[in-house]
């Protein structure tokens, strides 16, 4: 259990995995990879293959460009995302760039072990998002519940 910022006592989240990425048809891995200085988890081209965590091998229906920080348990997205965006370039020309090519987002896997947890992000960290022109995509993934 956790304070909120309501004084409010809620369950911190189970577990969290986060990752920045950009996505489009027209998207060259090597040019992000270069202007922001590291090599992503996953670069392919539109059409180009590549392999799964699972070893599957398959064929890319669009770009991408995607680093990915090591889940965590229990979450810690603030500093998944800040550790992320540590490790490349602060030139925001490149980041908005890139942005407004190709679909840029800041993925945040949140997944409950409970019927409420939360998570809370620094106003720090939404603007270092923001700056970059990356959207928030949030996919929350729940416990199966007998019928």
């Amino acid at each position: 259990m956790a304070i909120h910022a309501t004084g409010i006592f809620m369950a911190i989240l189970h577990e969290s995995a986060a990752s920045i990425g950009f996505y489009g048809d027209d998207l060259d891995p090597e040019e992000i990879s270069a202007a922001l200085g590291a090599e992503p988890t996953v670069g392919v081209a539109k059409g180009g293959r590549w392999k799964t965590k699972s070893g599957a091998v398959k064929t890319a229906v669009t770009g991408s460009w995607r680093i990915e920080a090591d889940r965590r348990q229990p979450s810690d997205l603030d500093g998944q995302i800040n550790g992320l965006l540590d490790g490349l370039s602060n030139d925001l020309v490149a980041w908005r760039s890139f942005s407004q090519r190709h679909r840029g987002r800041a993925f945040c896997g949140l997944f409950l072990n409970s019927g409420n947890e939360g998570l809370t992000l620094r106003s720090e960290t939404l603007f270092r998002l923001g700056e970059r022109g990356l959207l928030v995509d949030l996919d929350i993934y729940g416990l199966d519940q007998p019928g």
